[in-house]
């Protein structure tokens, strides 16, 4: 058979810290970002990485031929598993007059029909969500001013039902409640600035072992996604590339879902050993190409 693909959800759990490697500004680690939106996301390389570790500490069996040899034999063969970019789907923001809110966009709504489609696993044309102006909000219920961080948007209710669903369903083993009580949705002008300016960034000191105080010059800022951030990455399982072997597409899906059904959980990023970077991870799959 040919390829089998999933949209892996995964759902952060604690602080995550995926490094873009370098400072661009006056945070020192600034997290990995889109080059064309500025929205946050973890590369696949890293994504890939957390799903090899996982594989590796459930002793998946065949894990060379679904990820592809270690670096020392890379041109070997190539893995079976195809794994995308983690992108930003809804970014947990504080709110002054209410519990936080799960803040998304019209764009980042509509590349997740096309994401979808492309699957077979959603509509094929885009979704249709009323129009939003400057400075408003649209969300499941109420009505008034709401505070999103420093921000006040105008929001209006109505028409989101058949979108709570399909979030809840993808996201939240179809908790509906929930996501009606947290859901809004900004525009992409105003969604672009709080992905850039409401990611929590933290100082970090290094201590003089002997006294317990900061060395000289030891402080340094740390970017990273909140907790209850929903990241989602496309997934595709090939036949295997490693000469000898003969799985299919089916049986290198079947293979990553026992692993994630075991233990449904990724480590992303850095700072494993201080409890960031979990994930609850949760798989739909298409129907096949």
């Amino acid at each position: 058979m040919g390829s089998r693909s999933a949209l892996m959800v995964l759902v952060a759990q604690e602080s995550v810290h995926a490094g873009a490697g370098r400072a661009t500004g006056v945070v020192d680690l600034p997290i990995q970002r889109e080059s064309h939106t500025g929205w946050p996301c973890v590369y696949g390389s890293g994504v890939k990485g957390a799903l090899r570790s996982a594989a590796r500490d459930s002793e998946m069996p065949s894990a060379d031929v679904v990820f592809g040899p270690e670096t020392a034999n890379g041109v070997d063969h190539a893995g079976s598993l195809l794994v995308g970019d983690a992108r930003l789907l809804l970014l947990p923001v504080r709110s002054l007059t209410g519990h936080f809110k799960l803040v998304t966009c019209p764009a980042a709504l509509a590349r997740l029909d096309r994401d979808l489609s492309r699957l077979g696993l959603g509509r094929p044309q885009r979704r249709s969500v009323p129009k939003i102006e400057q400075g408003h909000v649209l969300v499941p219920t109420g009505e008034g001013d709401l505070f999103l961080e420093e921000l006040r948007f105008t929001s209006r209710s109505g028409g989101l039902d058949d979108l709570v669903e399909e979030i809840a369903r993808l996201v939240y083993a179809g908790d509906s409640d929930f996501v009606a009580a947290r859901l809004a949705i900004v525009t992409d002008d105003d969604f672009a600035y709080l992905a850039t300016y409401a990611t929590p960034v933290r100082a970090h000191v290094r201590l003089e072992e002997s006294t317990k105080t900061v060395q000289a010059g030891a402080l340094w800022y740390e970017e990273s996604l909140p907790p209850d951030t929903v990241l989602y990455s496309l997934v595709s399982a090939t036949p295997s590339r490693k000469s000898g072997t003969q799985l299919t597409g089916d049986e290198v899906l079947e293979l990553l879902k026992q692993t994630l059904t075991d233990r449904p959980y990724l480590q992303l990023g850095g700072n494993e050993t201080t409890g960031m970077g979990w994930c609850r991870v949760h798989l739909t799959e298409s129907s096949g190409v």
